[in-house]
C-alpha cells in the first residue's frame, strides 16, 4: 500500500502540471487582461470591466507582440504602457513566465494580488474557513441523512414510504439551491415571515466576547441556513445513489445465500451487502466535496454574504487578476488530487478484498 501511495503521490506532479500549462495557454487566448483593465479603468473611471482586445488576442497579447496596440490605448504615453507590461510581468516571454509560475508555485509562492494589493495566500487563507465549513458540514449532513434514507428506501422496494420520499428527494433535487436559499431568507431570516436566523455573515460581532459553547452555538446558528440550502441536491442524489446501490446487491446470489444460513436480515445488509453496496457512494464522496467546497458554494456565499473562496475565485476571474485564478486554481486540484488518494484508501478500509497494490501503473 505505502508503494501505491508513493506512485499516486508522483502522478500528481505531471497531472498539475497539465492543468496548469493548458490553463496558462487559455488564457494567452482569452480576449481582455489586467493591462486592458487598467487603461480602461484610465479612460473611464466609472467603468469596473475591462475592455476586451478585438482579434481574439489574449490578455497579455500587448505585452508579447511590440506592433500590436492595446485597446483604448490612443494617447497614453508608451512608457506608461511598458511600466504597466512590467508590473504585471506581461514584458517576458510566455514560456519564462510559465517556468517562473511552476517555479514559485512548488514553494507555495503565489505573488500577490494585481487589484487587492495583497499577497494572494493571505487572500486565501482569509477566505478558505467559510469555504471549508460550508462543504465540509454540507457534505457531512447530506451523507448522514441520504445513507440511512437510501438504506431504508432500499429495503422498503415499491412500498408507500418510498413512494413519497422519492417524491420529496425528486422535489429537492429539481429545487436550485440559491432558489431554496432565497426561500429560507424570506421564511426565517427575516424576509417577510420569522427572524429566527441571521441573514449574513459567519459569526456575530460579539463572537469574540461569548464563551466557548456560545461561539459554538453562534457559529451553527449562522451556517445552518447556507449548508441547508446547499445540502439540498447533494441530499438528493446521494440518497438515490444509495437506494440504487443497495437495491443492486440485495439481488445478488451471495445474499440469497447468506439468507438461507440463517442470518437475520440486519445481519445479511450490514455484514455482508453494507460492505459492497457503500464503495460507488463512497467513489462519488471527492467530486461532492470539491464541489461543495468550490464551486457549489459561489451562489450561496453571494447570496448569505459569505466571503468564501468560490466569491474571490469570481471575481478573480472577472477582474483578470492572474495570480489569484492560477493560485486558486492549484489549490483546488491539489485537494481534488489527495482527496481521490484518500477515497482509495477508504475503499481498502470498506472492503479489504480490494488491493490497489497488484494493480498496474
Amino acid at each position: 500500500m505505502l508503494s501505491y501511495i508513493a506512485r499516486r503521490i508522483a502522478l500528481m506532479v505531471p497531472t498539475l502540471f497539465g492543468i496548469l500549462l493548458i490553463s496558462f495557454v487559455i488564457v494567452q487566448f482569452a480576449p481582455g487582461g489586467p493591462v486592458e483593465r487598467v487603461i480602461s479603468q484610465l479612460q473611464n473611471p466609472n467603468s469596473g470591466a475591462s475592455d476586451r482586445v478585438g482579434g481574439g488576442s489574449g490578455g497579455d497579447s500587448g505585452a508579447q507582440s511590440g506592433d500590436t496596440s492595446y485597446r483604448g490605448a490612443q494617447g497614453l504615453d508608451p512608457a506608461f504602457i511598458k511600466e504597466l507590461e512590467k508590473q504585471f510581468g506581461f514584458d517576458k516571454p510566455a514560456h519564462e513566465r510559465f517556468a517562473k509560475m511552476l517555479g514559485d508555485y512548488i514553494r507555495f509562492d503565489f505573488g500577490r494580488s494585481y487589484f487587492r494589493d495583497a499577497p494572494v495566500l493571505q487572500l486565501i487563507k482569509e477566505k478558505l474557513p467559510v469555504s471549508i465549513s460550508l462543504g465540509l458540514w454540507m457534505t457531512l449532513l447530506s451523507y448522514a441523512i441520504s445513507i440511512p434514507l437510501g438504506i431504508r428506501k432500499a429495503v422498503k422496494d415499491g412500498s408507500r414510504f418510498d413512494t413519497w420520499t422519492s417524491a420529496v428527494v425528486i422535489v429537492g433535487y429539481a429545487i436550485p439551491g440559491f432558489l431554496f436559499a432565497i426561500l429560507l431568507i424570506v421564511l426565517f431570516a427575516g424576509g417577510s415571515f420569522w427572524q429566527i436566523f441571521p441573514l449574513r455573515g459567519l459569526y456575530s460581532d460579539n463572537f469574540s466576547q461569548l464563551s466557548f459553547f456560545g461561539k459554538i452555538a453562534d457559529y451553527l446558528w449562522h451556517i445552518a441556513l447556507p449548508v441547508t440550502a446547499m445540502a439540498l441536491g447533494a441530499f438528493a442524489t446521494s440518497t438515490l445513489l444509495t437506494k440504487n446501490s443497495f437495491l443492486d446487491e440485495i439481488r445478488k446470489q451471495y445474499v440469497l445465500t447468506a439468507r438461507m444460513k440463517g442470518l437475520s436480515e440486519r445481519g445479511v445488509l450490514y455484514g455482508h451487502v453494507f460492505r459492497n453496496a457503500m464503495l460507488i457512494v463512497i467513489a462519488g464522496f471527492p467530486g461532492a466535496f470539491v464541489h461543495a467546497l468550490f464551486a457549489g458554494s459561489l451562489l450561496i456565499e453571494t447570496i448569505f454574504s459569505l466571503d468564501g473562496l468560490g466569491l474571490l475565485s469570481f471575481e478573480a476571474i472577472v477582474n483578470r487578476d492572474y495570480p489569484v485564478v492560477f493560485a486558486n486554481l492549484y489549490i483546488f486540484s491539489l485537494i481534488g488530487l489527495f482527496v481521490h488518494l484518500i477515497t482509495d484508501l477508504t475503499y481498502t478500509w470498506v472492503d479489504p478484498r480490494i488491493d490497489f497494490e497488484t494493480r498496474e501503473t
